[in-house]
């Protein structure tokens, strides 16, 4: 299942992670193990973090994305179910309009 994960890293411990020119290398060795098939760094409220996008066979997967983000960066992770537009249109969207509307 295409699964939206928003992570945020705290200011500590990255800011001391950049200072010792860690950051980086451990970010890409993180990212290389959980193979998301797209990542866009931001700054969500006011801290670094960004947005991945994961195919997820199971929700057990979930830790094998987290732990990594939690134990490394002490990062907070918000995990989303999402839908492609052809999901969408299996999902019977009219049928449930008429019998819930």
């Amino acid at each position: 299942m295409k699964t939206v994960v928003n992570f945020e890293f705290p200011i500590e411990p990255f800011n001391t992670l950049v200072r010792n020119g860690t950051a980086g290398q451990l970010l890409e060795e993180v990212l290389e193990e959980i193979k998301p098939e797209a990542v866009y760094f931001y700054a969500p409220h006011g801290c670094r973090g960004g947005t991945m996008v994961v195919d997820l066979a199971d929700p057990s997967q979930i830790p094998s994305i987290a732990e990594p983000l939690f134990l490394k960066f002490d990062a907070k992770c918000q995990f989303y179910p999402a839908m492609t537009p052809e999901a969408l249109a299996d999902a019977g969207l009219a049928e449930l309009g008429k019998r819930w509307g």
